[in-house]
């Protein structure tokens, strides 16, 4: 198939009901299973069975809703229904499924729970979302007593037979479910307590609705697409667009319990998947794995994710014949809000994003200065967005609970400030920049932290890096890179040669300004880096341990630039 092929090719058409009023996520499964009963919805690979002890290769539509409906009658009988929010620990596990789309058919909320947290961070999302029941895994029946303890919260093991009566009565079911609380999905942030999106089944379907109107590289075929994803389901991606999108097209969900990088193609090609989900580093460590015969022994038609690196964008479509689909959303926009570069041109290896006017939930975009004015063509501003028609948010979440104030934030001038800063091409495509907390200002030149952040990755020494922005009297702010070498601990020659790469490779004053080695980087559940966590180095970089001041070698090379 062509580009132009590609680029024109026929919108998809899902199943499914796709209206205004599409009601519950359940009315949607049951309408599926009726369509579809034998198709695979549920699909898990071997290996994937193996560690977690189960037998089945999958549940078809109406396997599923079969086992749905049984629990949901569990529920009901426990008084669960309307106003109840249950908190799932259930990991990446078919279960999480089952559960929600059970407790989804009553009317009530799901909170879905990161299995890594703490007991602490656990009690503070089961004491925040209020919720009444946690049901768990046996295998994890310690951590949830530990994170409950002191809370008006019943356990429950996912496969009890019964489960404990609800302390409040069940409320009133709404007279439009759309509009009804669907889950409650805390956000991973990288400040203070994680915020809780409140988030309606219209808001579930606002991602089928996304995925069913794709052209291109997409266009999803109904009955046959099977999505492989390593992605956690206590997150978005892997619950509500990936699920959403497999669910309105008759589709499966392969699930994987984690990123496996030796037996991702075996698994992509034992499933039968067509297309997958990713997140950016995956691609390279892809890369890393040494070529193979089979490297181009698989269906899949696409990956979609975001983040890859631009050295590894070409390389990868190159080697293993599968594009690459670089999209953008948050939590808070769902497919409302979503832009995917799915049809040609793609801009590969530049970051884009692909238009605004894409198919789907239609969407008004601007992007904006610093003080607030539309940028100028082709510079670079913050995204902003909203629905476009009566209803601005239409299909986005439906606030922060119990935060009034931020909820109010980020809707700032009646448009959803992303924080994201993007820049428009001349064919009309968006382009990642970067956050707009990691552009750093120095000397009233901006810097793009994730530009930098890949020049010193290319460094043969470097295993991971992170650039923060440091307060500096003279300049404002200063680039402080945070290293974390392939070997030993790093020295002062490693920090010169860091540093010596970036000079190929920037101009001067994007150059870091200190080195820093760290045997590790903080991360977020979802594996991104929580810069807040190097909160020592900012502060007081030339106090910190292995910090290199090279400032004054920066400004050396700055009276040596033309």
């Amino acid at each position: 198939m062509t580009a132009e092929q590609v680029a024109t090719g026929p919108q998809s058409q899902c199943g499914g009901e796709q209206s205004d009023g599409p009601g519950s996520v359940y009315a949607l499964l049951k309408a599926q299973a009726a369509r579809y009963p034998e198709n695979d919805l549920l699909v898990l690979p071997q290996a994937v069975r193996t560690l977690w002890g189960l037998d089945e290769p999958a549940l078809s539509y109406g396997g599923t809703l079969h086992r749905v409906d049984a629990l949901a009658d569990r529920y009901r009988a426990a008084g669960y229904g309307p106003g109840h929010r249950v908190a799932l620990l259930l990991e990446n596990r078919p279960a999480h499924f089952l559960h929600w789309l059970a407790l989804n058919s009553i009317g009530a909320s799901v909170v879905p729970v990161n299995p890594d947290y703490t007991a602490d961070e656990l009690h503070f999302l089961l004491e925040h979302s209020d919720s009444t029941l946690l049901v768990h895994l046996p295998s994890r029946a310690a951590q949830a007593s530990e994170g409950a303890e002191g809370l008006p919260v019943s356990l429950v093991p996912e496969d009890a037979a019964t489960f404990p009566s609800a302390a409040t009565p069940a409320g009133s079911a709404p007279a439009d479910p759309t509009a009804a609380e669907c889950a409650l999905i805390y956000t991973s942030g990288t400040t203070g307590r994680p915020k809780g999106c409140i988030l309606t089944n219209g808001y579930f379907h606002g991602w089928a609705e996304w995925y069913c109107a794709q052209r291109g590289h997409i266009s999803l075929r109904e009955g046959v697409e099977r999505l492989m994803t390593p992605l956690p389901t206590f997150h978005v991606n892997a619950m509500g667009n990936s699920f959403m999108g497999m669910l309105a097209s008759g589709g499966a969900q392969i699930i994987v319990d984690r990123f496996h990088p030796r037996s991702w193609w075996d698994m992509a090609r034992e499933t039968g998947a067509t297309c997958f989900h990713y997140l950016g580093v995956m691609p390279a460590i892809l890369l890393a794995i040494p070529p193979a015969d089979t490297d181009r022994d698989h269906s899949l038609r696409f990956g979609m994710g975001g983040g890859v690196h631009p050295d590894h964008h070409a390389a990868f479509e190159a080697r293993f014949g599968v594009p690459l689909l670089e999209g953008w959303a948050m939590t808070e926009t769902g497919g409302a809000g979503i832009l995917c570069a799915s049809e040609e041109p793609r801009h590969v290896g530049e970051r884009c994003l692909g238009r605004a006017d894409r198919p789907g939930p239609p969407m008004e975009i601007r992007l904006l200065d610093d003080e607030g004015r539309d940028a100028l063509p082709g510079e670079p501003g913050e995204l902003v967005l909203r629905a476009r028609g009566a209803d601005p948010t239409r299909r986005f979440f439906s606030g922060y609970l119990k935060n009034e104030a931020a909820t109010r934030e980020i809707w700032a001038g009646g448009w959803l400030r992303t924080g994201d800063v993007m820049r428009r091409g001349a064919d009309g495509a968006l382009h990642f920049v970067d956050r707009k907390k990691n552009i750093i200002r120095r000397s009233g030149e901006n810097i793009a932290a994730v530009e930098v952040e890949g020049a010193i990755a290319s460094h043969p020494g470097v295993s991971q890096v992170a650039v923060i922005a440091v307060l500096d009297p003279l300049r404002g702010e200063e680039v402080l890179a945070v290293v974390v070498p392939k070997e030993g601990k790093g020295d002062a020659a490693l920090a010169d040669a860091v540093f010596a790469h970036c000079a190929d490779r920037l101009a001067y004053y994007k150059l870091p300004g200190y080195v820093a080695f760290r045997p590790s980087l903080p991360t977020t559940s979802t594996q991104k880096v929580r810069k807040t966590d190097l909160g020592d180095l900012a502060s007081a970089p030339d106090k910190a341990d292995d910090c290199h001041d090279l400032r004054e070698r920066k400004q050396t090379m700055r009276k040596a630039a033309p």
